[in-house]
């Protein structure tokens, strides 16, 4: 394997009236690119959507909770595996929290910030007192800091890592040793076309009324609009081998975050909107050199007048083959499984030509896995 291998995940999605990701007024995020106003998913809101679709098929202590709350699940766990009381858990998590220097938050209990941590990893922590948990418990304040100051806390959320740590990474700014640098990047996806505002007015009717009582319970409106999205993220295999420490498990990673970040979507007024699709396209693109972003292809926002799904990746089609020609950069591999069309018709033909042959989503990500798994055992 190269010391540098990127998959990109390039994906077209349309999304019906909605309002998946709102900004501080409550509306759709937006942006503006090329000059028009672009309907916007952040990517924060996509990787939280895809973190969530990751406990449909993984076992959830192999995954990673992110919460100020650490102290609180420490305690849980160390009162359950050594038969303490409540309190006395809850003291002993206090200090073994304190001694890997992360600030206490406001309340009671909570850090200062977000902790994103594998559950195997807190119960390595626990593991590390429960045997003596009852003689810490009869420590004093300052007699339990010192009986823990000397436990490797730190090193055990500083190893055996999962798959969401190692793909998103985790910060913590005033201990650097807890870092984890983040193996995934996510784009902002943003409409291949201009869109434009709108505005839902509803009512609520009271079902107690009587018949002389008019008007509605409750009005209100909500923003909405609807866009066919562009989404591009892109894995570094070669952090997350280095975050996971394991050649398979890296790969299976991939695999993973693939399968999830095209069939996630984030939930914002769901059950107002029922606006859950399935992309039209999803193209892998394996990379020796360094991660492409394609959005350059919708600089000029798509019309409407040719169907805007279909336009928006021939589009796609264009912009890859014209910069892998310009660039000289050939990608490693290339997959992509549509719903546009066959070879024989433009937009099909386009889209084989630039991506190779149609393929079905779980063929795609079989052939992914299979140049992955040739590429770490050539290493």
């Amino acid at each position: 394997m190269t010391d540098r291998l990127y998959i990109d995940v390039h994906i077209l999605q349309t999304v019906p009236p909605a309002n998946l990701n709102r900004d501080d007024n409550g509306n759709p995020k937006e942006a503006y690119f090329g000059g028009k106003r672009r309907s916007r998913v952040s990517s924060q809101a996509w990787k939280r959507a895809t973190r969530i679709h990751f406990a449909q098929s993984r076992d959830p202590q192999d995954l990673a909770t992110r919460t100020k709350r650490i102290a609180a699940q420490l305690a849980k766990g160390i009162a359950e595996r050594a038969g303490l009381a409540a309190e006395d858990a809850q003291r002993i998590a206090g200090a073994l929290i304190k001694s890997t220097g992360i600030s206490a938050g406001r309340k009671e209990g909570d850090t200062a910030y977000l902790l994103f941590y594998g559950r195997r990893q807190l119960d390595g922590i626990v593991a590390l007192v429960a045997d003596a948990a009852a003689d810490l418990a009869a420590l004093d304040a300052k007699a339990l800091e010192e009986a823990v100051k000397a436990l490797p806390v730190k090193e055990q959320l500083q190893s055996g890592h999962p798959a969401d740590v190692a793909l998103f990474g985790r910060m913590v700014a005033d201990i650097p040793g807890l870092n984890v640098d983040a193996a995934t990047q996510v784009a902002h996806a943003i409409s291949t076309h201009a869109t434009e505002l709108e505005f839902d007015y509803y009512t609520a009717v009271d079902d107690e009324n009587t018949a002389d009582e008019t008007g509605a319970g409750m009005i209100g409106t909500i923003g909405f609009n609807s866009a066919t999205l562009y989404r591009y993220a892109t894995v570094g295999l070669h952090q997350l081998r280095e975050n996971l420490g394991d050649d398979k498990a890296a790969v299976d990673a991939v695999d993973l975050f693939v399968d999830s970040f095209a069939r996630s979507m984030p939930t914002g007024y769901g059950n107002s909107f029922a606006h859950r699709t399935r992309p039209s396209l999803v193209a892998v693109v394996v990379r020796v050199d360094q991660p492409v972003n394609l959005v350059s292809a919708y600089e000029n926002p798509v019309p409407a007048s040719r169907g805007i799904v279909a336009e928006s990746a021939r589009r796609l089609a264009t912009e890859f083959a014209t910069a892998t020609d310009q660039w000289g950069d050939t990608p490693l591999y290339v997959g992509i499984c549509h719903t546009l069309g066959t070879d024989t018709d433009e937009t099909g033909q386009k889209l084989s030509d630039a991506f190779g042959v149609n393929r079905t989503f779980t063929e795609l990500r079989d052939g992914l896995l299979t140049v992955l798994t040739e590429q770490v055992n050539d290493n």
